[in-house]
């Protein structure tokens, strides 16, 4: 399978539109702690053609390490949000379930992000939708369906799958 540059950039445009969205909802609740912010502007880097560097992914990490270090659930998933942002930029070319998270995962850590914060999921899931470029789409039916699990984070996760695999159509 191959992923061209073109495609990984739009998909990791997206992708840091999804996470800056909630980004306000974990700078609200955990000051100073730019991580995450970090993550989401190497991702808008790399998109606007800046290369894959060892810099993006070590922003990556550490707002990984925000999400893990955060109290706050929403503020959790708004920074694992920034985290899949970052991480857009290597989704791998292997035919497996799991290389799917890194292309739905960013939007529905956003949606969760805002529910947890009291905010209607079904808005951000719906916000996601309509400014997905038609890559998302694209890559997604390339690779097997996912397996989200049972859990609210797996319900988004369904709902931006089933709806991206079949935009287009």
């Amino acid at each position: 399978m191959e992923l061209t540059l073109a495609e990984l950039r739009a998909l990791t445009a997206w992708a840091a539109a999804c996470a800056s969205r909630v980004l306000p909802l974990y700078e609200s609740r955990v000051p100073g702690d730019l991580r995450p912010a970090a993550a989401i502007d190497a991702a808008r880097e790399f998109a606007v053609g800046g290369p894959r560097t060892k810099a993006l992914r070590t922003a990556a990490w550490a707002a990984l390490a925000a999400a893990g270090a955060a109290e706050d659930p929403a503020a959790g998933a708004a920074a694992r949000a920034a985290v899949g942002a970052a991480g857009a930029a290597y989704l791998h070319p292997l035919p497996t379930p799991h290389q799917v998270k890194h292309i739905v995962g960013p939007a529905q850590q956003a949606a969760l992000a805002r529910e947890l914060a009291g905010g209607d999921a079904e808005a951000e899931i719906r916000w996601a939708l309509d400014h997905a470029p038609p890559e998302a789409g694209e890559l997604l039916r390339r690779f097997p369906p996912g397996k989200p699990g049972r859990s609210r984070l797996g319900d988004l996760h369904r709902r931006l799958e089933s709806a991206l695999r079949f935009s287009g159509d």
